[in-house]
């Protein structure tokens, strides 16, 4: 074979190569919850809402305790409260968070199963979920519309190791910050769980 034939070979066979995807922001903020799975994590308010008070002055544990390909599930206790789990999902479209609120007993709360999904593609440390229409019909259903314009968001920053969760409305603020360089043992199971 000549060498000419050889090259026009290659360049054949280099463009019928498969190159796959890149890996989006989400796939990689989702990869890097993951890479947390199976540790707890205490944390602290850092802003400074007086709405936030008492949850400020609880012990706050946060502990990625289910990873699947498609589902995260990180229950977040307060101090003997182990009614709440944030659930990370992928869709079709982005990631979804969802707040599954459970009683002592494992009934669901009447307040459960809010969220919302992605509507860009966020970053790979950070990804925001405004409230979605199953939330905001939730929210006016039970009388309170501020919740309404809620967007959360959810951070996991390598460089800073810190995992965060946040709330946004007008007129209030949440932060909590969890430092992923010290982990604290794993907290009970939360209520309901399977």
């Amino acid at each position: 074979m000549n060498r000419a034939a050889a090259l026009a070979l290659a360049f054949a066979l280099a463009a019928c190569a498969v190159v796959p995807p890149a890996e989006s922001p989400q796939d990689r903020f989702f990869a890097r919850l993951s890479s947390l799975c199976g540790n707890a994590y205490e944390g602290r308010v850092v802003t400074t809402d007086a709405a936030d008070r008492d949850f400020a002055a609880s012990r706050l544990v946060m502990h990625v305790r289910e990873c699947g390909p498609n589902e995260i599930r990180i229950p977040f206790h307060v101090g003997g409260n182990r009614s709440r789990t944030w659930v990370i999902s992928r869709t079709g479209a982005g990631l979804r968070l969802k707040h599954d609120h459970r009683h002592e007993d494992g009934s669901e709360d009447v307040l459960t199963q809010y969220g919302g999904d992605t509507i860009s593609s966020g970053s790979a440390t950070r990804q925001e979920f405004p409230a979605d229409a199953f939330s905001r019909d939730l929210f006016a259903r039970q009388n309170i519309p501020v919740s309404i314009a809620n967007v959360w968001a959810v951070e996991a920053d390598t460089p800073r190791a810190t995992f965060a969760y946040e709330l946004r409305r007008p007129n209030r603020y949440l932060r909590v910050e969890f430092d992923l360089d010290r982990p604290v043992p794993a907290p009970p199971p939360p209520w309901g769980s399977r």
